[in-house]
């Protein structure tokens, strides 16, 4: 079993290294973080227990020693490259998990969104994908609560499309102003959420 972490750091420095830690604490191989902050005058952040991958807008964390093998797949994540990272890992003798992780906003420039542009159906992958990170969408299918539902067609296509579980059991991953769900999904993988 792999065990993943999924967490919004709102780019804080503090958040992102708790996460990190809590990763170490609870023993998971792999941490997603969407909103890593940004470097401050060239420096940026390491762990000493990670081998972090880093975009803009997610960072994917490898613990050292958790004996993966790990194949960042670029070819997957074209067109979103700074809010999207796909790596496929596995143990040895073990099935290959593809860890998607993902920040699902609209630009402010161009209106778009570029996860919207990937090929989901190339990138849930038979076998074992797990889809975590910051999607966005407001829906009663994960939200019994919710209110009004933003942002969710797409989402709901991609699960309905590909086979994929919701992770979420309803508890609100991220409070504020409304309850927003930012779900952890994962098609034909066991998982569970861990308090």
């Amino acid at each position: 079993m792999i065990r993943v972490i999924q967490h919004n750091s709102a780019r804080s420095y503090e958040w992102t290294i708790g996460a990190l830690e809590m990763g170490v604490e609870r023993s998971a191989d792999v941490v997603c973080l969407q909103e890593p902050p940004r470097e401050k005058g060239g420096i940026g952040i390491s762990h000493s227990a990670n081998d972090i991958r880093t975009r803009k807008r997610v960072w994917t964390a490898i613990q050292r020693g958790s004996g993966l093998v790990v194949d960042e797949r670029m070819d997957l994540s074209r067109g979103a490259n700074d809010n999207v990272i796909a790596t496929d890992v596995r143990r040895r003798k073990e099935t290959i998990t593809r860890i998607v992780n993902v920040y699902d906003r609209k630009d402010t420039q161009s209106g778009e969104r570029s996860a919207w542009k990937l090929n989901w159906q190339r990138v849930t992958r038979q076998g074992g994908t797990v889809l975590a990170g910051d999607f966005n969408p407001h829906s009663t299918r994960w939200d019994p609560t919710c209110q009004v539902q933003r942002d969710a067609m797409f989402w709901e296509d991609v699960i309905d499309e590909n086979g994929v579980e919701i992770g979420n059991d309803g508890r609100a991953t991220h409070t504020a102003q409304e309850k927003v769900i930012r779900a952890s999904r994962s098609s034909t993988c066991r998982w569970r959420i861990d308090q």
